[in-house]
């Protein structure tokens, strides 16, 4: 009894070198099932691991000597080369291979890896540095703007003040009255602002409240 259904595996990092000598490994999935169980059953004693292993020899081949950047990008590409490799032997075990598909592509080498990461990590750093600079100039920029034009809107402010105040004060002036209790409010809140202390004395006895107290100055005094 054979069991006629999908089946797939996946291989993991078959080691292949790129143009430039870098050791990379392919991670490869593929599908198959029986398509001649006499074939299947006769001429092959292991076709599930004569599959696998014409699928790795084949990935090895077909994809070693690339560049480096195509076997990082070409995936389709690569699939299709290794499935075209392996049909052929595959049907005459009585196996049909279905899909193919790359997978994973990755460094093998422990110290590239870590080349590369610090690469990385440094590239990012110089990216993330450039971007804070320039957000740092176009702040100093808005920044400068800003106090440029609120400058100008002040000294403008400071050129106008004196007339219109002068202006204010003028209509003021036309009310005695109110004049009077304006400068009386403005005077009594420049003293309290000024945190001086202060004595009020009686209006029917400031002349003896002076003379005791010049008397008790001059108490003091030697000779007195």
């Amino acid at each position: 009894m054979l069991d006629l259904r999908l089946d797939q595996e996946y291989l993991r990092s078959q080691p292949v070198n790129s143009e430039e000598g870098a050791p990379m490994g392919i991670g490869i999935w593929y599908e198959m099932w029986i398509g001649d169980p006499v074939s299947y059953l006769f001429k092959n004693t292991d076709p599930r691991g004569s599959l696998r292993a014409n699928v790795s020899n084949a990935t090895v081949r077909c994809l070693s000597n690339m560049k480096l950047a195509e076997m990082l990008e070409t995936r389709h590409t690569m699939s299709q080369s290794v499935r075209a490799e392996v049909t052929g032997k595959s049907q005459a075990w009585g196996y049909q291979l279905g899909s193919v598909y790359i997978r994973k592509v990755h460094f093998r080498d422990a110290g590239m890896i870590h080349q590369i990461e610090e690469k990385v990590v440094n590239r990012l750093r110089q990216v993330t540095s450039a971007i804070k600079q320039a957000g740092a100039n176009q702040v100093s920029v808005i920044t400068s703007s800003a106090e440029r034009e609120a400058a100008i809107e002040f000294a403008k402010a400071a050129a106008i003040r004196p007339a219109t105040l002068g202006q204010a004060l003028q209509e003021i002036a036309r009310e005695p009255a109110v004049s009077q209790a304006l400068f009386d409010v403005l005077e009594t809140q420049r003293i309290l602002a000024g945190g001086a202390r202060f004595t009020l004395l009686p209006s029917g006895s400031r002349s003896r409240i002076l003379a005791d107290l010049l008397a008790v100055q001059n108490a003091g005094k030697p000779g007195a």
